[in-house]
């Protein structure tokens, strides 16, 4: 069985995936709606919000536009635990 390594809390990657799924869970999406809205595969957003995927510039754009909201709303996040 494949070990899952634990990625520190301070991974933009990981903050930034906690933030996403803030963001969509305040608007009542699931990651599947969320998905479709933005045209990303819902398995690829859940590697996002697991911090597992280096997101690229144009992706968090169309993440942004389907949350409604500037993309720098993504890249507000902290290393506390929400």
């Amino acid at each position: 069985m494949p070990s899952t390594v634990a990625l520190p809390s301070r991974d933009p990657r990981v903050l930034f995936g906690r933030r996403v799924a803030t963001l969509r869970k305040a608007r009542g999406l699931s990651q599947e709606q969320l998905a479709l809205e933005s045209g990303l595969a819902r398995s690829y957003l859940g590697g996002v919000e697991r911090g597992q995927r280096n997101i690229a510039l144009l992706n968090i754009v169309r993440l942004a536009e389907a949350l409604e909201c500037p993309p720098s709303e993504l890249m507000k996040f902290t290393t506390e635990s929400e």
